[in-house]
């Protein structure tokens, strides 16, 4: 019997009306149509991880594992010994931190290829301190054998491809359902897409922070100041054309809906320090603390994560780098 074919007429809500558009959810349901390995698992988060859509379109590939986080990754361990390509899904809190043993052990300490797919991550959540993962991408780069892909918005499908690409464990760390719908088009090879030249700097981002990079880009410009920008979307490992891109900017600006401890700045600053080379160099995340529920906009504003607070810290390093004068 034939699985029964999606539209985008079927992309509606109980209304009739146009319903908020599914980026991965579609991508990975295309992928799975066309490779019947791929399996997606869930926590009993189908609707908000976009895996709805393979749950009705492909349901002998759909797996509900109920709220048990550290048992759907121990199934897809099993299943991808059994040659299987399982995708788990649920918010990226309960990915890493809850089941963080789980995924070492069963996934990442055997190099198996499956993808754990984290949503939400951040602060792109009402929810507080007890969904805001802010660490995970400190808790995933600290795991052997373990990529990490975190696209800008409109490059979810790309990312989708990269990971089935890699044969091994993945975490791919997405904004909200609908969240990465931005504009599509935007170019990534080898993890990295250049988006923005400039001879006055460089703003490194990932995932979220992308578009308060390019803002921030605009905004200095019209200081009289041409800033490069660059979207990472492989934090681990660093694609090898960043470095000398941060060195040949010479000054550099790291921007993450992450924790400053662990997360893209930290990697970054690895590689600047083990490369013997100097760089004005500073980076903005969350601060080391807990955030609090409130609206992302909200939250990226009050942690200094928006585009004013992007434009602010790059002119206060030019300024510490040229004795004083921001547009040296």
């Amino acid at each position: 019997m034939s699985s029964p074919m999606l539209t985008v007429n079927d992309f509606t809500d109980r209304s009739g009306n146009a319903a908020t558009p599914k980026p991965y959810g579609q991508a990975l349901l295309e992928a799975a149509r066309r490779d019947p390995r791929i399996v997606a698992l869930t926590a009993d988060l189908s609707g908000p991880t976009e895996t709805d859509l393979i749950r009705d379109a492909l349901p002998a590939q759909f797996f509900q594992a109920g709220i048990a986080e550290a048992n759907m990754v121990g199934m897809a361990g099993g299943m991808a010994r059994c040659g299987c390509i399982p995708f788990v899904h649920t918010f990226s809190v309960f990915a890493t931190r809850r089941a963080y043993d789980q995924v070492a052990m069963q996934l990442a300490y055997p190099n198996l290829n499956a993808k754990l797919v984290g949503f939400i991550p951040g602060l792109d959540t009402l929810l507080g301190v007890s969904h805001q993962a802010i660490d995970d991408i400190a808790l995933m780069r600290a795991l052997p054998n373990m990529r990490i892909i975190e696209p800008a918005p409109g490059q979810t499908a790309q990312a989708v491809a990269e990971a089935l690409a890699h044969e091994g464990p993945v975490y791919l760390r997405l904004a909200r359902a609908g969240g990465g719908a931005g504009k599509a088009g935007i170019p990534a090879a080898n993890g990295l897409a250049r988006l923005r030249a400039g001879r006055d700097g460089l703003l490194l981002a990932c995932g979220l922070s992308v578009p308060a990079a390019q803002a921030a880009a605009g905004q200095l410009q019209e200081r009289g100041l041409d800033v490069g920008v660059i979207a990472v979307t492989r934090l681990k490992p660093l694609p090898e054309e960043l470095l000398a891109h941060v060195l040949e900017a010479g000054t550099v600006l790291t921007i993450e809906n992450h924790s400053v401890i662990g997360g893209l700045g930290a990697a970054v600053a690895e590689a600047i320090a083990e490369s013997g080379r100097a760089v004005r160099f500073k980076r903005i995340g969350v601060p080391d603390r807990f955030a609090y529920g409130a609206s992302t906009p909200y939250l990226m504003r009050e942690f200094g994560l928006d585009a004013p607070a992007v434009v602010e810290a790059f002119l206060a390093l030019k300024a510490s780098s040229a004795g004083g004068r921001a547009d040296a």
